[in-house]
């Protein structure tokens, strides 16, 4: 065989085949079944132990925020910064914010986490029957496990106060014997204090207040006191808002928990929360800016009450001056402009309390007073062309109707504000109550998960098989051994009976035949040896000697059942044969004929035991001698280089019709190398789906290395496929009788 073919050879089994691929998964289809299994029942499992979680949903409306603040209010948003439909996102952010959650936290209690001690496993599965079957019972505790809770049992604490040293650690509740007392544990057990329900009960720095228990006496329920900061964080991760459709105003409220009462009840605390808050936040701006208005009254009467006293000392000094209709004409205008600004300057005090000097609206605010100046400056450059005294007329009557206007504006302002305030309601309404499907949990899903995971099961199984397939690249057709220039002289199917009375792995020899020739002769594997024998048979016929050596490319290939029953079925032949166990490390032979490891044949080479008393007949088969290993010497290679081992050959050669060598593996050690010079026939044993093609061509090379050539190869424990040789290369054809 060129190195050509062999790189052929190699790269062909490395090639991924789908026909094979799919065989595999047709042969290991119980295995798929039962993974696939595994996964359903745990599924299923899964599905009818687990925790329902339930669902409780709420609906809230953000309507367009309706200015509460007449006049000043109307200015601001004509400069653009009314506040106009509320965003989304700044309601779904309040709503979840720790001021919303925290309120129904503090309501509910919820930093005080209480639980009921269940039977493991299978606990809340029970309850949750038991509950069922008998709502508002308390369940008798199951073959006097009282420690755990049944069904039925329930703890209300309305005050736990623990040291910082307790804040998250597990306390222990164990309801007494007498009714209504209880002892609070540590969680090493120590007790803190006893108390009974509805008396507030402290000691040692620990203060508790049981508003309800229920329970079978010795019932134990660990009790919590959680970090307020980090319950509040938790929930509002836990709370849902989306809004339900686009600039709609209108948000959906969720929230999911395993007691549905407990959901629906937290939902509803954060919905009303919410709508006082907003209502709060509403009154809050209509009062702060009545507090501004009304500090701004004093000032402006004192403004008309200086106007109105320097217009009268006017009049009296001069008697009376009439205006003209062109001063009349400036003084309506530049009223209306003066007008302006005052309101302008009032709404700009007012900004200043809400936005920096660099806001958008604040610096358009600053444009049109600038815009209202430069009118009002013009009006003045008009009147200076007037008489003196048409100039101060004009001033003194403009001053006074300017400050009674804007008097009188803010007297109105104030009487809208204090009705404004008075009757805030929001722009913020529950639509629905919170509410939740106690019969109809969202999760498990139960089908759902089911499917799924008898889909991933089945997933996982066909990945296995497909992955070992790939992974373990071994042989399994004949003809991949031809390719590497060994013909195959037998291909010897998979035994049940031989899997079950295998020698390999057991312990001390059992006195008992373990060689399927002898024990179930009708076997298909037995047959295949047969078959080996009558190849054998003509390969021999141009051999040196009589001398067969068999040897495998690893460990476990199976070497020995083909030793043993090569020997059997070519005794039964008639010939006489001589198997000798070479493998002096490891070697099974003497535990398959149930004989005694010594005397053997490292005994016969070291001298210990002469070559009569080595050589054990086959009870029942008189034409069949046995050498087995003997006792495991330091150097076996040595032994078997030594002219004691040739000798022995020579002689046995002689006196037998066929000598069977059973050495140890080829790539193991180099034992086979040393005995092949002395055989005339040299096989190789490869296992079905455990050797791979590199390593039956790695031993050829190996024996050729050492000058020897091998004959052929044995395909050994070939198992039945749907696509490959055994499935149709064998047949099951027994004797029956009449």
């Amino acid at each position: 065989m060129t190195s050509q073919d062999s790189r052929a050879a190699t790269a062909a089994a490395d090639e991924i085949d789908l026909r094979h691929l799919l065989g595999a998964l047709v042969d290991q289809r119980w295995l798929i079944v039962g993974i696939t299994g595994i996964f359903f029942a745990a599924s299923v499992g899964y599905a009818l132990l687990a925790t329902p979680i339930y669902r409780a949903n709420a609906l809230v409306q953000v309507e367009s925020k309706v200015p509460s603040v007449p006049g000043l209010a109307d200015i601001g948003q004509s400069l653009g910064i009314g506040s106009g439909k509320a965003a989304a996102t700044t309601e779904i952010a309040l709503i979840t914010s720790r001021s919303v959650v925290g309120s129904a936290v503090d309501e509910l209690n919820l930093d005080i986490d209480v639980q009921a001690v269940r039977f493991p496993v299978l606990g809340s599965f029970l309850v949750r029957r038991a509950e069922a079957k008998s709502p508002g019972t308390l369940a008798p505790p199951w073959l006097g496990m009282n420690s755990y809770g049944w069904g039925g049992e329930s703890l209300e604490v309305f005050q736990l106060q623990v040291p910082d040293r307790l804040l998250n650690q597990q306390l222990t509740l164990v309801a007494g014997e007498k009714k209504g007392a209880f002892t609070l544990e540590n969680s090493d057990g120590g007790v803190l204090l006893e108390g009974r329900v509805g008396e507030p009960a402290e000691r040692n720095a620990v203060k508790i207040q049981v508003g309800k228990l229920d329970a079978n006496p010795g019932t134990r329920f660990k009790v919590t006191k959680l970090r307020t900061l980090n319950v509040i964080s938790d929930l509002q991760d836990q709370v849902q808002v989306i809004e339900s459709g686009k600039d709609s105003g209108i948000l959906s409220l969720g929230y999911e928990h395993p007691n549905p009462l407990a959901a629906q009840e937290f939902l509803q605390h954060v919905a009303q929360a919410y709508v006082r808050q907003n209502v709060e936040r509403n009154s809050a701006e209509a009062s702060a800016q009545l507090t501004f208005v009304k500090e701004q009254l004093p000032n402006v009467r004192r403004q008309v009450d200086a106007a109105q006293a320097s217009m009268s000392a006017y009049q009296t000094r001069v008697n009376s001056v009439d205006l003209t209709l062109q001063t009349k004409g400036l003084l309506d205008q530049e009223v209306t402009v003066e007008g302006g600004i005052q309101q302008l300057r009032l709404q700009q005090a007012e900004m200043d309390r809400k936005f920096t000097r660099d806001h958008p609206a604040y610096q358009a605010l600053v444009r049109q007073i600038s815009q209202l100046e430069g009118r009002k400056a013009s009006f003045q450059n008009q009147v200076k062309k007037l008489p003196d005294a048409q100039q101060e007329i004009l001033r003194l009557t403009r001053d006074l109707q300017v400050s009674n206007e804007m008097y009188t504006a803010l007297l109105n302002q104030a009487q809208q504000l204090d009705v404004a305030r008075a009757g805030t309601v929001g722009n913020v309404r529950i639509v629905d109550a919170a509410a939740v499907d106690s019969t109809s949990p969202i999760k498990p899903r139960k089908s759902l998960v089911v499917l799924i995971g008898t889909l991933l099961g089945g997933f996982i199984a066909v990945a296995v098989v497909l992955l070992r397939q790939l992974l373990n690249r071994g042989i399994e057709d004949p003809a991949q051994i031809e390719e590497l220039g060994l013909p195959v002289y037998a291909s010897i199917p998979t035994s049940t009976s031989q899997e079950s009375d295998s020698v390999r792995g057991r312990g001390p020899g059992d006195g008992k035949v373990h060689v399927l020739a002898i024990k179930d002769p009708a076997d298909l594997a037995v047959e295949a040896v047969r078959s080996l024998r009558t190849s054998l048979h003509f390969a021999r016929l141009e051999a040196k000697n009589n001398v067969v050596l068999i040897s495998g490319c690893s460990p476990h290939a199976g070497k020995t059942f083909v030793s043993a029953n090569l020997a059997v079925v070519m005794a039964q032949a008639g010939q006489k044969v001589l198997i000798i166990d070479a493998d002096m490390r490891k070697g099974t032979l003497h535990k398959a004929f149930g004989m005694k490891q010594t005397p053997g044949l490292s005994d016969i080479l070291v001298g210990k035991a002469s070559f009569e008393q080595g050589i054990r007949a086959m009870p029942g088969l008189e034409a069949l001698s046995f050498i087995s290993r003997g006792e495991v010497p330091p150097n076996p290679s040595e032994l078997l280089m030594h002219e004691n081992f040739t000798s022995l050959l020579e002689q046995v050669s002689s006196n037998y019709d066929l000598v069977i060598i059973d050495t140890p593996p080829i790539l193991a050690v180099t034992d086979a190398a040393v005995i092949a010079h002395h055989a005339g026939t040299s096989l190789l044993v490869t296992r079905f789906g455990l050797n791979q093609p590199r390593e039956v061509e790695l031993a050829k090379k190996r024996f050729e290395q050492n000058n020897v050539k091998l004959k052929g190869a044995i395909f050994n424990a070939v198992e039945r496929r749907t696509t490959g040789y055994y499935s149709y290369g064998y047949y099951q054809y027994q004797s029956t009788e009449d």
